[in-house]
């Protein structure tokens, strides 16, 4: 049985180091799809780590995208917002560092990728990096949103999203709020986006996390997650066939 392989990319931006990580199947030679990972405000961890792993071994290349920086790893929910907010506040900031991990996905070596099957997927602050990658009008054939927030600056700019958008959202989230859900209907309505919005009952935020255990507020929740996956999967499978 082949085992996935996760390798360190480490690269340059604005004078800074990142260091992203890379799971792919080693035993695999042929190309195959590529997906940018945007973790969630934890960053670079060793449960996102384990997710880009599980991605990987359904057939894709992962790069799990440090938008950090190399030197920047949280170890609590302090550090992480502080890591976090810059970013949430200068979207541009926020897209310059998912192009930069995009087009490593794309340059590495390690692995092939079929550069023209394409997508991103993040979770929780990372679902909104892969919302806003796509529309920066990253050539994405997917872009996917677990319990990510929703919100845009440049609601227009939903016009530049060159492929589908699915948003796996838990119904009882309260870091979501409400507002959020009929605003983005109407941004990718507007904009004539390929979209579905899936509102799992009783979740609330970070239902993928498994070590997420604040009741009422931010929960694992197994069933909702395998359901979740399974979503993206479809998806994927999808956009990315012949």
């Amino acid at each position: 049985m082949s085992q996935v392989t996760v390798r360190s990319v480490v690269y340059q931006l604005d004078g800074q180091s990142y260091e992203s990580r890379l799971a792919f199947d080693a035993d695999h030679k042929g190309l195959r799809p590529g997906l940018l990972m945007a973790p969630n405000w934890m960053g670079v961890s060793a449960g996102a780590e384990e997710i880009a792993k599980s991605v990987a071994a359904k057939g894709y290349v992962v790069l799990l995208a440090d938008l950090y920086g190399q030197s920047v790893r949280p170890q609590n929910g302090d550090e992480a917002g502080a890591a976090m907010m810059p970013l949430k506040n200068d979207r541009a900031l926020l897209r310059k560092r998912m192009a930069a991990a995009f087009e490593q996905l794309q340059a590495q070596g390690e692995a092939a990728v079929d550069t023209s099957k394409l997508g991103t997927f993040g979770f929780c602050f990372g679902g909104c990096c892969a919302l806003e990658l796509a529309r920066a009008g990253a050539p994405v054939k997917a872009a996917v949103s677990f319990h990510g927030s929703l919100d845009t600056p440049n609601v227009n700019d939903a016009k530049n999203i060159k492929g589908s958008v699915l948003v796996l959202h838990g119904a009882s989230d309260p870091l979501v709020p409400k507002e959020q859900l009929p605003a983005f209907e109407d941004e990718m309505n507007a904009a004539g986006v390929d979209w579905q919005l899936l509102s799992y009952g009783g979740a609330v935020h970070s239902f993928t996390d498994p070590h997420a255990n604040v009741p009422g507020k931010m929960m694992y929740d197994a069933k909702t997650a395998t359901r979740a996956f399974v979503s993206m999967h479809n998806l994927l499978d999808e956009v990315f066939k012949g």
